[in-house]
C-alpha cells in the first residue's frame, strides 16, 4: 500500500487510546472517461478559471474559498479557519460506539477508505483494535471531518486492515413513502413459486468474476475507430421492449433461459427442472424448479406420479388380459384368419370370439332343424 496516497492524516480516538493513521482510498473507478470537442473542427473544448472582477484567468495557487449569504455576499473561509473549529473531529476519528454490523442500513453506505498505522509506534494499538473487532463481531460507529463537513463512519475489518465506510446522516436517506407502489396488486403462490425456482435456478456467484460489460464493448468501440475499422454493432434486441403481457409467462420464459445459460457453462441441466403448474384459468404451465421443490399441497400427488401410477396400471391390465386370452384359448385349435396365423392377444382374442360364434351358430341350427323335424313328423296313430 506504499504506492497509495494519503488523503487524511489524523488518528482514531478510542477511548483514551490515540492511534495515529492515515487515510487512504479503498476504491477506485474504471469508468472511461471523455473529453469534450467543437464538433465542426474537433477542437478540445477547455474550461478556464476566470475572475469576474478581473475578467482574467487565474491559476489553483490564487483560488480559496468562500461562503455565499442569502444576498449573495462571499464570505471568505480560509483552511486555518476550518482547522481551529472547536470540534474534536477535525483530525479525530472518534469512536462513539460498537454495533452488530446489522445495525447499518446499506443505504448509508458512502465512500470506502483503509486506515493505515502512522508510524512503528502506532502499530501495537492499531492490532489491539483490529482484533477487538474481530473477536466482538461488531463494527464501530465514529465521528470524523472529511473535505469541509463532518460525517459518520463505520469502522470493520478486512483481511488485515481497518477499513472505513463513510456513512450518510439519517436525515439524508430519503423516506419511501412516494415511491412504493400503490396499486393493491395480489401475488400469487404460483407466481411466488416461480419466482423462487428463477432465484434457485440463477444461483449464487462469484463477485470476482463479474466485469464491467460497458467498459469492454467501449474500449473495442474506441480500439475500432482508431484503427479504422467498423465499429461493432448492438444485437437484436426483444421486440416487445421489455413489456411483461403474461407474468407467468415471462417467468416460465426466464427460469427455462437460465436453465439453459447454467447447461452452457457447466454442461449439466441439474440446477433447474420443468413440471407443470395449472394456471389460474386451469390450464396447465410449465413451471421451473431448481434444487429445492416447492412444498406440495397436502393429499394431492404430483403430476408425474400420477402418470407413472397410470402407466402401471395399463401395463398390468394388457399383461391380465393377455393372459386371460391365452387361458381360454384351445392350445391345439389353429385359428386363420385373413392376416395369417398369430400369436398377439389381440388376433387371438378376436380368433376366440370368431369360433366361438361359428359353433354357437352351428348349435343353434342344429336345434332349429331337430325342432323343424319334429314338428314336420305326423304322430302314428294305434288302431285299437
Amino acid at each position: 500500500m506504499l504506492h497509495v496516497r494519503s488523503i487524511w492524516n489524523g488518528a482514531i480516538s478510542f477511548g483514551l487510546v490515540s492511534i495515529p493513521i492515515k487515510v487512504m482510498n479503498a476504491t477506485e473507478s474504471h469508468a472511461i472517461s471523455f473529453r469534450q470537442i467543437h464538433l465542426d473542427d474537433g477542437g478540445r473544448i477547455r474550461y478556464r478559471k476566470v475572475c469576474e472582477l478581473e475578467d482574467s484567468e487565474v491559476s489553483s495557487a490564487e483560488i480559496g474559498k468562500a461562503y455565499e449569504d442569502v444576498d449573495g455576499t462571499l464570505i471568505p473561509i480560509t483552511d486555518e479557519d476550518l482547522a481551529s473549529l472547536p470540534v474534536p473531529t477535525t483530525r479525530t476519528i472518534e469512536i462513539v460506539a460498537f454495533v452488530p454490523a446489522e445495525r447499518i442500513d446499506p443505504l448509508q453506505m458512502d465512500t470506502a477508505y483503509y486506515l493505515a498505522a502512522n508510524g512503528v509506534p502506532a502499530a501495537k494499538p492499531y492490532i489491539l483494535l483490529r482484533e477487538a473487532l474481530k473477536r466482538s463481531q461488531k463494527v464501530a460507529v465514529a465521528k470524523f471531518a472529511l473535505r469541509g463537513r463532518e460525517r459518520l463512519g463505520m469502522l470493520r475489518v478486512v483481511d488485515d486492515v481497518i477499513a472505513m465506510h463513510g456513512l450518510l446522516w439519517p436525515d439524508e436517506i430519503r423516506a419511501t413513502d412516494e415511491v412504493a407502489p400503490d396499486a393493491a396488486v395480489t401475488v400469487r403462490d404460483k407466481e411466488l413459486d416461480l419466482a423462487d425456482a428463477l432465484m434457485d435456478t440463477l444461483g449464487e456467484v462469484d463477485l470476482a468474476d463479474l466485469h464491467d460489460d460497458y467498459r469492454q464493448a467501449v474500449e473495442e468501440l474506441v480500439t475500432a475507430k482508431a484503427e479504422g475499422h467498423e465499429a461493432p454493432t448492438a444485437p437484436a434486441g426483444d421486440e416487445d421492449g421489455g413489456k411483461v403481457l403474461d407474468l407467468m409467462a415471462a417467468l416460465e420464459k426466464s427460469v427455462r433461459a437460465a436453465k439453459e445459460s447454467r447447461e452452457d457453462a457447466t454442461g449439466t441441466g441439474e440446477d433447474a427442472q420443468v413440471t407443470e403448474l395449472p394456471s389460474a384459468s386451469g390450464k396447465t404451465r410449465a413451471r421451473g424448479s431448481a434444487r429445492t421443490a416447492p412444498k406440495e399441497v397436502a393429499g394431492k400427488k404430483s403430476t408425474s406420479t400420477a402418470k407413472k401410477t397410470a402407466a402401471k396400471k395399463t401395463t398390468a391390465r394388457k399383461s391380465t388380459s393377455k393372459a386371460t386370452t391365452a387361458k381360454r384359448t384351445p392350445e391345439k385349435r389353429t385359428t386363420k384368419s385373413t392376416t395369417g396365423t398369430t400369436d398377439s392377444g389381440t388376433t387371438a382374442k378376436k380368433s376366440t370370439t370368431k369360433t366361438a360364434t361359428k359353433t354357437a351358430t352351428k348349435k343353434t341350427t342344429a336345434k332349429t332343424t331337430k325342432a323343424t323335424a319334429k314338428k314336420t313328423t305326423p304322430r302314428k296313430r294305434t288302431s285299437a
